[in-house]
């Protein structure tokens, strides 16, 4: 008999960051997460992820009401191997994400447990050879006083970091180069440094924006999502115009658009986020074109493991979330690497103190809650706010 997924197991989070995340479009400061454990008949668990940004997820049970009348045919009884690898030709109405971000959260699950299964870490099974990828520390920082941005970049760079993403777009040019210069003093002239928009550009303000930056003197090394997500002639446009700055973009993007993003010739750096079997389809085609790859922000740090399977120099994205003590062994980063488990699976499991003590299997009012801590030590009045 071959080993098939025989359960599943749902544990529901929410509560505050330690600090307001965001962008020149959003901000963010709660955690609204859940965990889908898929169970096997070996007596695996793979662990799979979704979150919400914007609002909380339902309660438990209305979860798993959705789970259970739409979800669970698709993996009870099925090989974890063969969900890894399957394909389903789309036609009508099955063209559509499942609910809450399950998909993604199950197409993890399976990896996990298909690795397991074979004794291997996830990165092996993928491909890699090395469990170390450069990482960077991206502060998602827009909304940040002074003060607490300063925080952010001064602690990172004790941590061993030296390659950072700060976030621009602001209407005021001044500010951004204010902001960029006040992380460059921090972290030094030798350290590699990116910059983040959000789509706030168009084209031609993207072009004369990057110039300005080059100008002050600041050496970019990407520029991510400098306009709309779908404008590939805009995009090429700022390639052409802007020859000391990469293109990094991707990361709104589906799988087919993706493709056309890249067949565009409208990218320098292809991003792709924590679906591992879309991300390996989407790197295997961005090699096929001499193409870089970066790994955006995944769930607990998971797209360490793809990220090490991954040709050239691949990259992936840190923000020092406040969540990883629901862990019982968060991914580890040293010296600027982030550092795939040497464990079976993908290594990333729940604690049973997160899941009895930190678990809201209902929806209600969390705002006021003390937030756990993370990583980074933040300026009091300014961390949580972004105001002073």
């Amino acid at each position: 008999m071959s080993n098939t997924i025989e359960g599943y197991r749902l544990t529901r989070f929410a509560f505050p960051r330690d600090r307001v995340v965001g962008d020149s479009q959003v901000r963010f400061n709660m955690v609204y997460m859940a965990v889908l454990e898929l169970l096997d008949t070996l007596g695996h668990t793979g662990t799979g992820f979704f979150s919400s940004a914007f609002h909380p997820l339902p309660g438990l049970a209305e979860m798993k009401r959705v789970i259970d009348t739409e979800v669970k045919q698709g993996f009870v009884g099925q090989t974890p191997s063969a969900l890894t690898h399957r394909l389903s030709r789309p036609r009508g109405g099955n063209i559509r994400d499942l609910p809450y971000g399950l998909g993604e959260a199950i197409d993890q699950a399976a990896w996990d447990l298909h690795a397991q299964e074979l004794g291997l870490p996830l990165y092996q099974l993928l491909g890699g050879r090395s469990n170390r990828v450069r990482a960077y520390a991206s502060g998602l920082d827009y909304h940040l006083t002074d003060e607490a941005c300063t925080a952010f970049y001064q602690q990172t760079a004790q941590m061993g970091f030296n390659a950072f993403k700060v976030k621009v777009g602001h209407p005021d040019l001044e500010w951004d180069i204010s902001r960029l210069q006040l992380v460059q003093n921090l972290v030094g002239r030798q350290a590699t440094l990116m910059v983040d928009s959000n789509e706030a550009w168009s084209p031609g303000e993207a072009i004369r924006r990057l110039h300005a930056y080059h100008a002050a003197g600041f050496e970019i090394l990407w520029a991510e999502d400098p306009c709309l997500r779908y404008d590939f002639d805009g995009l090429r446009e700022i390639m052409r115009a802007v020859p000391f700055t990469l293109v990094n973009t991707g990361e709104y993007l589906g799988l087919r658009d993706k493709r056309r993003l890249i067949e565009a010739g409208a990218v320098d750096i292809l991003n792709i986020h924590g679906n591992l079997s879309d991300g390996l389809r989407a790197a295997w085609l961005a090699n096929e074109h001499g193409l870089q790859v970066s790994l955006g922000n995944t769930a607990f740090e998971l797209g360490v493991h793809l990220a090490a399977a991954l040709p050239g120099d691949t990259w992936i994205e840190f923000h020092f979330p406040n969540y990883s003590f629901l862990l019982e062994a968060p991914v580890v980063f040293e010296n600027g690497f982030a550092v795939a488990p040497e464990l079976p699976g993908h290594g990333l499991r729940l604690s049973e103190q997160a899941r009895t003590q930190w678990a809201q299997p209902e929806i209600q009012d969390v705002s006021g809650m003390a937030p756990p801590p993370g990583l980074i030590h933040w300026p009091e009045h300014s961390a949580r706010t972004g105001e002073k």
